[in-house]
């Protein structure tokens, strides 16, 4: 696609953009009840439209299909907000009687040690349960980068705590 084209192709997206941004977000207000999450929302919504505007502009209701685009990108939210409180919050086996006080003012004392991109690391991905992508996107990233931090912080927090722990 040529300069010339690919202006003449963002043109109309300016003008839907314009036309449809502002009743977007108040509708996402109204379900979201949370403007920032609702302008986000909207914000990706709007992009998955951008990228498909080709096909989206000569559908009957492009208005439509953005607002698919949007309740499908909160639903998807929503989705991964439930998976990881239910990680998060999932009731320990009562056989699992936890640390001792003493054993966990340890361990939170050997993570103070720890450089504060590590501790983020270790802290999404052993507590949270992210996988290395996912922490990645979360701390701008990449997953290679999240694996070598995840070791450093493993090895220095076995060191620290011995190997007993």
């Amino acid at each position: 696609m040529t300069r010339v084209t690919a202006v003449a192709a963002v043109e109309p997206f300016e003008a839907f953009f314009r036309d449809e941004y502002a009743r977007l977000c108040q509708a996402l207000l109204l379900l979201t009840g949370d403007r920032f999450e609702a302008e986000d929302v909207a914000q990706e919504a709007m992009t998955k439209v951008l990228e498909r505007w080709d096909r989206v502009r000569q559908m009957d209701s492009p208005s439509g299909y953005l607002l698919r685009a949007a309740l499908n990108v909160y639903r998807n939210r929503l989705r991964r907000l439930r998976v990881r409180t239910r990680r998060v919050f999932a009731e320990a086996p009562a056989s699992d009687r936890g640390p001792s006080v003493d054993e966990q003012e340890d361990v939170r004392r050997a993570l103070a040690t720890l450089p504060a991109s590590q501790r983020e690391v270790l802290i999404l991905v052993d507590w949270l349960d992210l996988g290395s992508d996912e922490a990645g996107r979360v701390l701008d990233l990449s997953a290679n980068a999240v694996r070598v931090r995840l070791h450093r912080a493993r090895t220095a927090l076995r060191e620290s705590l011995g190997d007993a722990r």
